[in-house]
């Protein structure tokens, strides 16, 4: 299979929305189904072949909200396109909605205005050139930023920077908010309460050192935050639909290194 991959972060004035961008063009893949796996980010992905395929759903570009069950995607032999990963709390600058309404849901892009982008970004011929578009597009909807309560802010870049091994009652006190409030806030901005934010950023920890080859489960469970290598495992089932073991088997040969740094770009 022939991989190529180009990874850049957002101008400044996009990059409190948006963490990076991702383009890829894939030949010759033979996974029939990719397993889109819970994560910290709302993911939006923009097909530059044929459309992303789902249950349910044939879209050209589409949008992710946060989710606790891995979405199954029929993946064709030839692929490119750009995948975007953006803070849930940046959702409302730039579709003007909250990440709630979009948790646990698959939409078309073009319900935000976006239904031009992929052709507008499958003529350009660099990655260089699309992640300007990207900058462009976005950085005009980021003018007038729709921020949410410092407190909510706070108490997610604590549970991220923690990858979720944070006790709720302990943030909710670091902030100066209830337990009570703080998983109300919690539900209505991102449409997860904050046990079920933490555990999607646990189980995200989990992949990400499983990507490096970190293959001792016993020791990768005490280090995300797991009981046991037992619970590690459940956990899997429940967030991937398989155990460590199979997704290692699966998947990880047709992903992207998260290491490659954002700046990193290709010059085609």
């Amino acid at each position: 299979m022939s991989v190529t991959w180009a990874v850049r972060e957002p101008h400044p004035a996009v990059r409190p929305l948006v963490t990076r961008y991702v383009g890829y063009a894939q030949d010759d893949v033979t996974l029939a189904v990719h397993r889109g796996l819970p994560s910290r980010h709302v993911t939006l992905v923009i097909s530059l072949a044929g459309p992303v395929r789902m249950a349910g759903h044939s879209l050209q570009a589409l949008v992710g909200g946060l989710h606790t069950r891995a979405v199954l995607i029929r993946q064709d032999r030839v692929q490119e396109g750009l995948q975007l990963e953006l803070d849930p709390l940046g959702v409302r600058t730039l579709f003007g909605v909250a990440a709630a309404e979009l948790s646990g849901e698959v939409c078309d892009l073009a319900e935000f205005g976006l239904g031009s982008l992929p052709d507008r970004l499958r003529e350009l011929p660099t990655w260089r050139a699309r992640f300007a578009l990207l900058d462009d597009v976005l950085a005009a909807r980021a003018v007038e930023p729709v921020a949410p309560p410092p407190e909510l802010g706070e108490a997610w870049r604590r549970m991220r920077g923690a990858d979720g091994r944070v006790r709720v009652a302990d943030l909710a006190g670091e902030v100066g908010w209830s337990r009570r409030h703080l998983g109300e806030r919690f539900r209505v901005e991102l449409g997860l309460a904050p046990k079920q934010a933490a555990r999607v950023l646990r189980f995200e920890r989990a992949g990400r050192l499983l990507r490096r080859g970190h293959t001792d489960l016993a020791a990768l469970a005490v280090e995300c935050g797991f009981y046991d290598q037992a619970h590690l495992t459940n956990e899997w089932r429940a967030l991937a639909g398989c155990t460590p073991g199979t997704w290692i088997a699966e998947e990880l040969p047709f992903l992207q290194d998260e290491r490659v740094p954002a700046g990193r770009d290709s010059p085609a």
